[in-house]
């Protein structure tokens, strides 16, 4: 790699590490509304919704497309992160 391209390379890092940060504080944010979703459910059943992700799938699926964005990239992303918020419900299930 050539110097000006491993300058280049080290610009867009920076930027990627800055984001990386950024989505951090979303997930925090993400995962403390789920914390209230989680106090509102009465059941261990209720933890998982089908119709709702197979909904969030689709609407992401769809806007994926209409930002030109890969849409495997994005499916694979939400669905890890709708498996992840699933275990962490389950981990933090605490009711009668």
């Amino acid at each position: 790699m050539s110097p000006k391209n491993k300058k280049k390379l080290e610009i867009i890092r920076a930027k990627l590490d800055k984001l990386d940060n950024k989505l951090l504080s979303l997930i925090k944010y993400r995962t403390n509304l789920v914390k209230e979703v989680l106090k509102l459910k009465e059941f261990k059943k209720e933890i998982v919704d089908k119709k709702r992700i197979n909904f969030i799938l689709k609407k992401i699926h769809s806007k994926s497309k209409k930002l030109k964005i890969d849409p495997k990239i994005t499916n694979r992303i939400w669905k890890n992160m709708i498996l992840s918020y699933i275990d962490y419900e389950r981990r933090n299930f605490k009711k009668k």
